[in-house]
């Protein structure tokens, strides 16, 4: 598709408003991910705790399971507390192991202070057991937490480098043919259909997917990064991107 072909587009009303294509993340998926992580970690709980604390066996995979499922039950409540460009806690510039926030620390919170009003309540309390059942469930929700925002559909891994890049515009290439507003999976674009423009409205949501890049005929968006270079369309095309998030290609210089 090519600039002069834009009238022949509108003519044959393929540019009907449409709506937008939000990628979501439903309960199913979510309690799916949430099984998908307790599961195996119960068996790592259990090579642990049966030989060497056996009856804590159940309180921790208890923990677990209810963790998990609590995390991702909750992700549409919290999940506005992550950056777009970046997330936990940065061991290096381009590498973050966990998501450890606020969503983290408070179902560890509550978890604990349900065990000890519970214990308080038994008459079972003990500050040595409270402390080694805390320290043991939070590296146990850290655990949990790795690469939560890649665990989802709708943001991009904590581990791609691609997080630090920003979706640049061309204005003077855009003929608002709209391919990008169809595809974008967070509805970050709109499209002027009398300037025959596009525009980004909510760029913060943007996870730099690329699906507009790939997709854009014309070649008006590209991607920008922090060292002010750019990846064009045509290495986003080409070039994929590997397990750790990156494309093996030199950047350009902008």
């Amino acid at each position: 598709v090519y600039a002069k072909d834009i009238p022949a587009f509108i003519n044959n009303g393929l540019e009907k408003d449409t709506e937008m294509r939000k990628v979501t993340f439903p309960w199913t998926q979510r309690l799916e991910m949430a099984v998908a992580w307790a599961f195996p970690f119960s068996g790592v709980i259990a090579l642990i705790t049966l030989p060497f604390w056996k009856n804590m066996f159940i309180p921790i995979t208890g923990f677990v399971w209810i963790f998990s499922v609590l995390l991702f039950l909750l992700f549409p409540l919290y999940s506005r507390w992550y950056a777009a460009n970046k997330q936990g806690m940065e061991f290096s510039r381009h590498t973050i192991l966990f998501d450890f926030s606020r969503s983290t620390l408070v179902l560890w919170a509550i978890f604990m202070a349900a065990l000890v009003t519970w214990s308080i309540r038994g008459d079972t309390f003990s500050w040595e057991l409270i402390a080694r059942f805390g320290a043991f469930t939070f590296v146990v929700g850290l655990m949990l937490s790795i690469d939560l925002l890649g665990s989802t559909p709708v943001y991009k891994s904590s581990l791609h480098e691609d997080r630090f890049l920003k979706i640049q515009l061309d204005e003077e290439k855009c003929r608002g043919i709209g391919f990008c507003e169809q595809v974008c999976p967070r509805s970050c674009y709109e499209v002027d259909k009398t300037l025959h423009r596009a525009m980004m409205p909510r760029t913060e949501q943007c996870v730099r997917c690329g699906a507009c890049i790939v997709q854009c005929p014309v070649d008006a968006l590209y991607f920008k990064a922090p060292e002010d270079k750019v990846i064009p369309p045509a290495t986003i095309r080409e070039y994929k991107l590997n397990l750790m998030g990156k494309r093996l290609v030199k950047m350009e210089k902008k």
